[in-house]
């Protein structure tokens, strides 16, 4: 019997041993590539910075809530106690005309039904506003505000308790209000336009003193009616004047 295995027999047993040849540059990287392993400390430990950093609120985190790291003193004076019997409580004086009661109906309620918030009138015109004062004007603009705080106020108090009513009703009235504030700069406006051009004529008008202190008289006629000029009269007239005297 031969000690030496044939050919074909070489063949299989390498095969079965050894990975294909293909594979040899990823096998040869992990063969070469080695790395200690230990688990003691001195290997396995925490390297840090040479100069440590010893700020006393180091580590202290209001996100993860981790805390001071030494305890807090409240003081000498001990936390106040609640008063939960409603009948020893001190009475709160409130003001019957607090501003902040502007943002309520007079019967202080925080909500109103839907007919409540739909009974109101018509929104002011322009036509209608332009014959009111600045005074008057100044007034309802403001009286437009606080309806719509107030309407605000009600629309967050109803979105707050999830009610599910009354959000058309507000809608309503709080476009009404607009409307009238928007007619009351369409008027204002109107008067803007209407003084700058009084003024651009009075610049060029003798007669006026855009300089006048006040109190004084800033607007002085050259002629009056008993000192009127010939010119002024018609030929006709002029002739006959002058006929009879």
């Amino acid at each position: 019997m031969s000690c030496l295995l044939p050919t074909s027999r070489l063949g299989q047993l390498a095969s079965k041993q050894y990975p294909p040849l293909f594979l040899a540059p990823a096998l040869f990287s992990f063969y070469q590539v080695s790395a200690s392993f230990s688990t003691s400390s001195s290997v396995s430990q925490r390297t840090t910075r040479k100069k440590h950093v010893r700020h006393p609120n180091r580590g202290v985190s209001a996100l993860r809530r981790t805390g001071l790291r030494h305890p807090v003193e409240m003081g000498k004076y001990p936390l106040p106690v609640p008063v939960l019997d409603p009948e020893k409580r001190s009475k709160v004086a409130i003001d019957e005309n607090h501003g902040l009661w502007g943002f309520f109906r007079p019967d202080k309620k925080a909500l109103n039904t839907p007919e409540e918030t739909a009974a109101f009138g018509r929104p002011w015109v322009v036509e209608e506003l332009r014959h009111k004062s600045w005074e008057d004007l100044h007034s309802l603009w403001w009286i437009c505000c606080k309806e719509r705080n107030l309407l605000a106020t009600q629309a967050y108090e109803r979105e707050r308790l999830k009610a599910g009513y009354g959000e058309a009703e507000i809608l309503d009235r709080n476009r009404a209000v607009r409307q009238t504030q928007k007619a009351i700069k369409h008027a204002l406006t109107e008067r803007y336009y209407a003084f700058e051009d009084a003024r651009r004529v009075a610049v060029i008008d003798p007669e006026v003193d855009l300089e006048a202190e006040p109190g004084t008289q800033a607007y002085t006629p050259i002629y009056s009616d008993e000192t009127a000029l010939e010119s002024d009269y018609p030929v006709g007239q002029r002739a006959s004047s002058s006929s009879s005297t």
